[in-house]
């Protein structure tokens, strides 16, 4: 079981390293300082949850090493696959539901804060200055919105559950990117709303596809590892949905 959760662990990997696309993630010196101040203190109490969760969760559960990476890797990969927008823009997929579900939101935003920092500093993705605005939305806010969805419906239909959750975590990630970048950039007419309705729309018509496409793959995901590995995800859902 190891072995093929190790291998499907690379073939991810491989996936990356083969694919030389560039995400869409709000880049280096596009908000004000003060933006990107405030939202480093804010995604701070939740690094610190995080944290705590994945100490937790080592402690209450086994072989959790390899799940976590391959949450990282899904989420590394997926947030790395930029596909053009019809408004000259970029769209991606953010890859946190499947985290979100198997480890809880808050070891996601441990998980994006590292995935957005080595895609800020190899891959050019986003950037230093604006690490803190991108992790409150595609770290806090996506995994957040993709655990209460799966808990809710998840003892209705697992598998419309999975769905869900993948498809708003990131749908919602992008929303939340169009009201940062409309706060920070108000429009001179319609002010911050109507900007956050400019800024939305540059992704609307893609990200909608994407989202439904993510959700469609994360369910296939998990169902393969619940297949090699049901005892051991078993026990990690438990820890997540029982306990809390």
């Amino acid at each position: 079981m190891k072995q093929k959760l190790k291998t499907l662990y690379f073939l991810i990997a491989f996936m990356l390293i083969s694919n030389n696309s560039y995400a869409m993630h709000i880049a280096e010196g596009v908000l004000p300082i003060s933006h990107a101040l405030i939202y480093f203190i804010i995604c701070i109490p939740f690094f610190i949850l995080g944290i705590r969760d994945l100490k937790n969760i080592n402690q209450k559960s086994k072989n959790t090493n390899l799940f976590i990476a391959l949450a990282g890797a899904y989420c590394f990969v997926l947030s790395a696959l930029k596909l053009p927008s019809v408004t000259g823009s970029c769209s991606h997929p953010t890859g946190v539901g499947f985290g979100a579900i198997v480890l809880g939101p808050y070891i996601m935003t441990v998980i994006g804060v590292i995935v957005l920092l080595f895609q800020a500093i190899f891959l050019a993705h986003g950037g230093l200055t604006t690490l803190g605005a991108n992790t409150f939305s595609m770290g806090i806010i996506g995994p957040i919105v993709a655990f209460l969805v799966y808990k809710l419906f998840r003892k209705k239909n697992k598998n419309i559950a999975i769905f869900l959750a993948a498809a708003l975590g990131d749908l919602l990630t992008y929303v939340i990117t169009s009201l940062q970048l409309g706060i920070a950039f108000p429009s001179v007419t319609g002010g911050i709303l109507a900007s956050v309705e400019k800024f939305g729309a540059v992704f609307a018509i893609t990200q909608i596809p994407l989202a439904i496409a993510e959700g469609i793959l994360t369910v296939f995901l998990f169902n393969i590892i619940e297949k090699y590995s049901k005892s051991d995800l078993d026990r990690l859902m438990e820890v997540q949905y029982d306990e809390k």
